[in-house]
């Protein structure tokens, strides 16, 4: 199997009503550790309201992450393209393209709260429309073409954007998919890449994974364009320690502000989790497919699920970032992760095993020599000794 990569999607979520400015800079660290750690990619989240998912800008937000990183790279997880004026996007992305020196990526989607669309006039309905026809242009743009065009939000007349990408063709670009068919239609349709975000947070997410597939395949073959399963991104959730039992204690910590905030606050039903208390919560979790509270050989086992669930692999697998460990635990989870799954799924592996086990398989023989050297020396000395007398 191709090396799978790994990394984090940030919305963030944070409980309302603490300090914004602490969770944000725990958000920054938490990005900067990834990064000693060797995960490959961040994902920064846009949203407005409801009061957990704080950051509004993930350009602004990458702009910082970049000086405190080296090799991470940084995408928007997502611009919700439809609240913006499309030429913007493009240039913003590409001067954070220049900034970052080709670590940023581009990610797109319609916006998944409502209560953001609602404060500038837009519906669901409408943000899913404008996302086409947003995307349509930002690619344009991304091309190097003038664009004449007016939409619903903005009028653009010979728009065309004054730099070049610093990424040669152009950075990664890709869309999010959570229960409909826009996302994969869209990636199908431009050739680029997929955020399956809610692939694995239902009951049948596991059947989703080949529907984001099947529709970017056939929507590919109508426009003529190429899809490729290395840009194909999931999105999960998983928290680890050295036991299950330490990692069922851990989320007690937030577990259940995270299910609550789905449950009660965000009007998202896509992302509907279910659970009456904190035993239930990890129950749902484990139980029913969406991710995996335990240890890394659990997060292994849902790694490995999900690349057979997919018929044909995957690029990347993402971590869904929550908070229901307190930031010790959770960076710890982060450390076994890195330390116990990356390996196994980035071919480092099983060269190291394999080493161990001809050394096991000849280690008496080894050491029978070794012994026998020690011997051969010491009597060598001995020798040395009596020659001097």
């Amino acid at each position: 199997m191709a090396r799978l990569r790994f990394g984090i999607f940030l919305a963030p979520f944070h409980p309302a009503g603490e300090n914004p400015t602490s969770a944000l800079q725990r958000d920054l660290r938490l990005i900067e550790h990834l990064d000693e750690l060797g995960y490959d990619e961040a994902w920064i989240g846009e949203h407005h309201s409801a009061g957990s998912e704080i950051i509004a800008s993930p350009e602004i937000f990458i702009a910082a992450a970049a000086e405190r990183t080296r090799n991470i790279r940084l995408g928007t997880g997502v611009t919700s393209l439809s609240y913006h004026n499309p030429l913007w996007v493009a240039e913003r992305m590409v001067l954070l393209d220049h900034l970052t020196r080709g670590r940023v990526m581009l990610g797109v989607g319609p916006g998944s709260l409502p209560t953001d669309s609602a404060m500038i006039g837009l519906n669901p309905t409408d943000t899913r429309e404008l996302l086409d026809e947003n995307l349509d242009i930002v690619m344009r743009l991304l091309r190097g073409e003038a664009v004449t065009a007016q939409t619903r939000t903005h009028n653009l007349i010979d728009a065309r954007l004054h730099l070049a990408p610093y990424s040669d063709p152009l950075f990664d670009v890709a869309v999010a998919a959570v229960a409909s068919p826009t996302g994969p239609r869209l990636a199908g349709r431009h050739g680029l890449g997929l955020l399956s975000i809610g692939a694995t947070l239902t009951a049948e997410g596991f059947d989703a994974l080949a529907h984001h597939w099947n529709v970017m395949e056939e929507r590919a073959a109508a426009f003529g364009t190429t899809v490729d399963r290395a840009t194909w991104r999931l999105v999960g959730l998983m928290h680890v320690a050295e036991t299950r039992e330490q990692a069922y204690k851990d989320v007690e910590h937030g577990i259940e502000q995270w299910f609550r905030y789905f449950q009660k606050v965000a009007a998202f039903p896509q992302m509907a989790v279910e659970g009456g208390d904190v035993k239930e919560m990890i129950d749902f979790i484990n139980e029913a497919g969406v991710g995996a509270i335990g240890t890394v050989e659990d997060a292994a086992a849902q790694v490995q699920r999900l690349v057979d669930q997919s018929n044909g692999g995957f690029g990347a697998m993402l971590l869904l970032a929550h908070e229901w460990a307190n930031p010790a635990a959770t960076r710890r989870s982060f450390e076994l992760i890195a330390q116990h799954v990356l390996p196994r799924f980035q071919g480092q592996a099983q060269a190291t095993l394999d080493a161990r086990a001809r050394a096991s398989e000849t280690r008496t023989g080894h050491a029978e020599q070794q012994n026998a050297a020690v011997v051969h020396m010491t009597e060598k000395y001995q020798k040395e000794l009596t020659g001097r007398d």
